[in-house]
């Protein structure tokens, strides 16, 4: 946070080289480009987005605080669901995400992920703000073009924040927003680019709000997107709604939600069916369009998630669902296909002890049938001879090429989402017929057997949108915001996690009771702000 502007800009140009115009290039080298070159027409603020684009799911090492060990929300993602127990390792395999799921990451100040995420929201901030604010001192023409570029500036700015002010900080709905300490709110682009104070959750959600109003004021006049990984209209309600549904501002949830999907039919079971690997789905409104040469390799998402990426991670630490979810999952209902609770358990160095052969698996008698259901499991999911398998794992997220480290799309946003949102807004004020009207599409297309009628109180309904967005979402990196929106605490005794692995992550108290929900400011952050002290940490 306190790199020059200038310097920021030269690295999310330096990420869009693929793209720049060749002139601009050639007359410009890229150590020479200035953040006044960078922003001096429309077309080179646009690369700078370009730069955001592929920042969501590139490695970030070039980046000040950044680190090539994390790429964006390909680990964010799944790391999100992990911390919670909501994606279950099975062992320890490489050690990728262990020390976070045991709860020693987020609650150390000097820990990478800690700082990752803190130091990546922020450049996106800076970034956002050098847009903004060269648009309004020069006083550009607001054309559709500019609309386009701000609409995304302003979105990916509240995003950021809303990234920030519900990790950082303690959740709204549990806490007091207006004297709970938030995060620093930054709007400066000149000289001496000193950080500020933390400024309350209220006054973080506060800015939130107004940035996704302009927003959306300026989408409504700008011009077309090129593909999904650029903002639009609908990603940026979506985000308006993902904010209310946090801050228990019900009807605005609402709403925003079903704005979001206009145009974002929800997927059928083939398509849901089909590995979740490209932002083409019809209902993914915003997502990572990765290509082959801005691959992660060992870094991406479905090296974290995936059962037939080609990596020791996976290989040797299938992801699983929690038996209780799974057994809560209606027989009639297709998503269930997509878990396995009676695959093998090949794996000898399974957490909990019952891997290797069908002598130390319950569920199998004879090496025959052991080996015949790991058999019948390569075949039909492209899981390859190599990796384990392990009771109750999912098969959701599967590459195009299965068996290889070859990239795939990232998914951010899904119309999905947004009926489950709409849904919980209605429910918790009370209008058991509007939550029954929303959650009726998804759950009837997922569940052919689905009776919405049965869900006639408001309890009833919140328990079924919680098991609908466990099952749905799964995998998507929701359940850590989940946990602390409906302040449940983690207990993973019946879900096939083994206590030996998960250690401090396998219970923890709800996060009202709990601030190890709060993660931890970086300690160089305190260390360089002039506006922090040891008082202002978590």
């Amino acid at each position: 946070m306190l790199k020059k502007i200038s310097a920021l800009l030269l690295v999310v140009l330096t990420i869009t080289l693929t793209s720049c115009n060749e002139d601009f290039l050639e007359t410009k080298p890229t150590d020479a480009i200035s953040a006044g070159d960078a922003l001096s027409t429309p077309e080179n603020m646009a690369l700078v987005l370009n730069g955001l684009h592929r920042l969501m799911y590139a490695q970030a090492g070039i980046i000040p605080g950044g680190s090539n060990s994390r790429a964006g929300m390909q680990y964010w993602i799944p790391m999100f669901d992990v911390l919670t127990g909501d994606l279950i390792h099975t062992a320890r395999a490489n050690g990728w995400m262990r020390a976070e799921l045991q709860w020693n990451v987020h609650t150390l100040e000097t820990s990478e992920s800690v700082s990752q995420l803190w130091y990546q929201r922020y450049h996106f901030i800076a970034s956002c703000n050098a847009i903004i604010n060269k648009v309004e001192e020069d006083g550009l023409t607001i054309d559709a073009n500019m609309s386009n570029i701000l609409g995304q500036a302003y979105a990916y700015r509240a995003w950021a924040y809303h990234s920030l002010v519900t990790t950082y900080a303690k959740g709204y709905l549990i806490g007091n927003p207006s004297t709970d300490p938030g995060v620093p709110l930054l709007f400066k682009t000149e000289a001496p680019y000193t950080s500020e104070p933390r400024s309350s959750v209220q006054a973080i959600y506060d800015q939130i709000n107004l940035d996704l109003g302009k927003s959306i004021e300026f989408f409504e006049n700008a011009s077309a997107r090129v593909d999904k990984s650029q903002l639009n209209i609908n990603a940026a309600y979506g985000i308006k709604a993902r904010v209310a549904l946090s801050e228990g501002d019900w009807q605005a949830a609402s709403d925003a939600a079903k704005k979001a999907r206009e145009g974002y039919p929800l997927i059928n079971e083939a398509d849901w069916k089909s590995g979740f690997n490209t932002v083409d789905l019809s209902e993914v409104i915003w997502g990572g369009n990765v290509i082959q040469s801005e691959t992660t390799f060992f870094r991406s998402y479905f090296y974290y998630i995936s059962p037939t990426f080609q990596g020791s991670q996976n290989r040797g630490n299938p992801k699983t669902i929690s038996k209780e979810v799974y057994d809560a999952i209606p027989d009639t209902d297709y998503r269930a296909d997509l878990f396995l609770p009676m695959a093998p358990n090949t794996n000898g160095a399974a957490a909990n002890g019952e891997g290797g052969s069908f002598l130390t698996d319950p569920n199998y008698d004879t090496e025959e049938d052991f080996d015949a259901a790991k058999a019948e499991i390569v075949s039909k999911w492209g899981v390859t001879t190599r990796h384990n398998t392990h009771p109750y794992m999912h098969v959701k997220f599967r590459q195009k090429n299965p068996g290889t480290i070859d990239p795939d799309d990232v998914i951010y946003m899904r119309s999905s989402e947004m009926y489950l949102i709409e849904a919980e807004a209605e429910a918790m004020m009370n209008d058991v017929t509007g939550a029954q009207t929303a959650l009726k599409p998804l759950a009837e297309e997922r569940d052919s057997a689905f009776d919405v009628t049965v869900f006639d109180t408001k309890e009833k309904l919140m328990d079924q949108i919680k098991l609908q967005r466990r099952v749905e979402l799964y995998g998507e990196g929701f359940s850590w915001l989940d946990h602390i929106r409906w302040d449940e605490g983690i207990d993973l005794t019946n879900s096939g996690a083994a206590e030996v692995l998960y250690q401090a992550g396998f219970k923890q108290d709800k996060p009202s009771l709990n601030d190890a929900w709060i993660w931890k400011i970086p300690q160089r952050e305190i260390d360089a702000n002039p506006n922090l002290t040891e008082a202002d940490q978590n």
